[in-house]
């Protein structure tokens, strides 16, 4: 197996790269952007990427008999990505971000452990400490010093991150399952995934976007939105799309936890770009997230 983890290790690094840069043009551009309409425009973005990369490899998307459990699970697979995103953006919004993104940044950890128990996954040992290593990094990345004066926040929140987790963890486990039945293909997974995402983040924003097209039509608001949430929509796009390649070629108790280092990229991105200030413990966190990537590629 040395010779073939370049296969899904080179598809899962252009993911994290495109879902760091996607965060950090997601903070610097669409700050002011409801969550409902970003969902809208994060549905559009997926659906634009995952048709173009089916387009180009000829529509290569399975519709007979045999592939129908592939498309079942598969599909359900996407649903449950789209609601977790549902669930996580409307967490962001009720509660601290740094706790949010510490619980969220978790769900590596149960897709280990989901595949362990459900797909017969088993990790070396070094790679079990590494992918430990990885989470914990990723979990202290979220670490944000606590502003005087905020008040007690609301615990509504709680459900939603942690409905959140479940969902990404399960789709991360489910979406591999599906690569084990005939006729499972990237292209087919990719039409799914655009499908899924229409249904979840597409009608979630249609249904709770305030667009105030009656009053401003559609050369106010909506373009100057749009123009803003095009290129890091696009981008974390991009990055779902490498993730669906990188499950299908390699295991997903890896993969999950390594493409979860995406805010290492961000956290660059914020230091050069956005000029935020950068604490010592998130340098020994990215040290932490180098390690366990390295550790956990071994016998790869």
């Amino acid at each position: 197996m040395h010779t073939i983890w370049l296969a899904w290790f080179t598809p899962a690094l252009l993911t994290i790269i495109a879902w760091g840069l996607g965060q950090g043009f997601a903070r610097k551009y669409i700050a002011n952007v409801a969550p409902a309409q970003f969902c809208f425009f994060y549905a559009l973005a997926k659906v634009c990427v995952d048709v173009s990369f089916v387009g180009y490899y000829g529509w290569q998307v399975p519709l007979n008999g045999e592939a129908k459990s592939f498309l079942t699970y598969g599909f359900i697979a996407a649903l449950l990505q789209g609601l977790g995103w549902i669930f996580y953006f409307r967490s962001i919004v009720l509660g601290p971000i740094a706790i949010v993104g510490t619980l969220s940044a978790a769900y590596p950890a149960l897709t280990v452990i989901f595949a362990r128990l459900f797909l017969g996954e088993q990790l070396a040992s070094i790679q079990y400490i590494g992918v430990i290593l990885v989470i914990a990094g990723c979990v202290g990345l979220s670490f944000a010093p606590t502003e005087e004066g905020s008040g007690t926040p609301s615990r509504r929140w709680i459900p939603l991150a942690t409905a959140a987790l479940f969902l990404w963890a399960g789709q991360g486990t489910l979406l591999k399952y599906a690569y084990h039945l005939p006729q499972a293909s990237d292209f087919g997974m990719a039409m799914l995934d655009a499908t899924g995402c229409v249904l979840t983040l597409g009608l979630f924003g249609v249904l709770y976007g305030k667009w105030n097209l009656r009053q401003k039509g559609l050369h106010g608001p909506l373009l100057r939105d749009l123009s803003r949430a095009a290129l890091p929509t696009a981008l974390l796009a991009g990055g779902d799309l490498g993730q669906i390649v990188a499950t299908q070629l390699g295991p997903v108790s890896i993969i999950t936890p390594l493409t979860a280092t995406y805010p290492v990229v961000t956290l660059i991105f914020a230091a050069l770009v956005l000029k935020e200030k950068i604490w010592f413990v998130h340098y020994v966190c990215v040290g932490l997230i180098l390690l366990g990537m390295v550790l956990g590629l071994q016998g790869a």
